[in-house]
């Protein structure tokens, strides 16, 4: 083979790229692995504070959001956590798991990159060239691909899209995946940003930032789902696990509801208190469950002219009404932060039109995709990078 051609080219040097390019090698596939940054795995290095929440204990396909929601039941089934958690383990990457079944490194993202690219390595059969951006891939009428790049022409049988979505182009993030597979007439779902905080422009805006720093434990909904986590005030908006799961759930124009002490039947507990404390403030009896700074913009929002007001004092009428705004406090986002810092692109390639076996094309033969620039989006918590690892290498073995 002349040294531009190879067996496959991967567009991506990310987690499923990698992936990808490490098991086709394995397979004996000559592999050349083009990143238009100047280092592989940005992404990797960065995911889960740079700790790399690298999978999840308890993998389900009702963990993953598509418009076609078995596809992902086929590459989830053969290659598993367990198979990935089984190479972290070959390496002696030490791990923890956190809340949620969540599984992250103890030394650092570092050592899952490192893994990928040893991997790669002990091939021999693995080119990755960096700063090398794709500009046009035509498809040869015999058979194969050429691709014209920043570093020249190459030559492929098999191309897989590995490019990632939009999300945090800092780090790389790029539509070059979606104009690659509408080129070749696939149809590509709407992307907007997932995994993502949410921001205000009215009155709420001033509490969060007021409160911009605290966390509380609380349930976030609407119609579609709803998650318990930790809420985390920004000075711009919502933020922590509960308001990024929900961003995936949530479009632009709609409310959600917040339940401010989900563990707690506050009708019953307000009632109780009025009995046993009746002299209390609510405000006080809610500085066992709140940091008195939450407490207050609460009761600012809540129940401003009872402030004073001692609970023995209110109508069982006025407790319910209390408890129900605090079970169920409605907002409205403006916006989330938008591609800039969310974890994940949801929408993408259409997957009724690829192979849920092979990862395959079914307009263009010897053209795979993989990750995330399907229309497959996890949830928080490492099922992102599982399904990088599964949808890899279910093609890896076709390529």
């Amino acid at each position: 083979m002349s040294a531009n051609q190879y067996d496959v080219l991967v567009l991506g040097a990310g987690a499923s790229g990698l992936m990808t390019a490490y098991m086709a090698a394995q397979r004996g596939r000559k592999v050349v692995v083009v990143e238009k940054a100047n280092k592989v795995g940005k992404k990797i290095l960065m995911s889960g504070g740079g700790k790399c929440n690298f999978t999840n204990l308890y993998v389900e396909p009702s963990n993953f959001i598509s418009h076609n929601p078995h596809f992902v039941i086929s590459a989830l089934t053969r290659y598993t956590n367990w198979d990935f958690i089984g190479l972290v383990c070959e390496y002696g990457i030490e791990y923890e798991e956190r809340k949620h079944g969540q599984l992250f490194t103890l030394n650092g993202a570092k050592e899952i990159l490192a893994m990928l690219l040893s991997e790669c390595e002990k091939t021999g059969l693995v080119d990755i060239k960096t700063n090398c951006e794709v500009k046009a891939i035509t498809a040869l009428d015999e058979q194969g691909f050429q691709i014209a790049t920043t570093l020249g022409y190459f030559e492929a049988e098999s191309v897989v899209i590995a490019s990632g979505g939009l999300s945090i182009p800092t780090l790389g993030g790029s539509g070059i995946g979606y104009e690659i597979a509408k080129q070749f007439g696939h149809h590509v779902y709407p992307t907007r940003a997932g995994l993502v905080p949410f921001t205000f422009s009215d009155s709420f805006k001033e509490v969060t930032t007021r409160l911009s720093g605290n966390a509380v434990d609380a349930t976030l909904s609407n119609d579609l789902n709803s998650f318990t986590e930790a809420l985390l005030f920004t000075h711009r908006g919502l933020s922590g696990p509960s308001s990024l799961q929900l961003s995936n759930y949530w479009d632009v124009g709609q409310s959600f509801k917040i339940d401010f002490l989900p563990s707690i039947d506050l009708q019953d507990y307000l009632k109780a208190k009025k009995h046993s404390q009746p002299k209390a403030l609510i405000r006080t009896l809610l500085g066992e469950h709140f940091p008195k700074s939450v407490v207050i913009e609460l009761q600012n929002l809540i129940w401003p002219e009872l402030a004073e007001t001692a609970i023995g004092q209110l109508s069982d009428e006025k407790l319910e009404h209390i408890a129900t705004r605090l079970h169920a406090f409605e907002v409205k986002p403006s916006g989330t932060e938008g591609y800039r810092t969310a974890e994940v692109t949801l929408g993408g390639v259409d997957t009724t039109e690829v192979s849920s076996k092979t990862m395959e094309s079914k307009k263009q033969k010897g053209l795979y995709f993989v990750g995330e620039i399907l229309d497959v989006t996890g949830h928080l918590g490492g099922f992102n990078f599982q399904w990088a690892w599964s949808s890899a290498h279910a093609a890896s073995e076709y390529v």
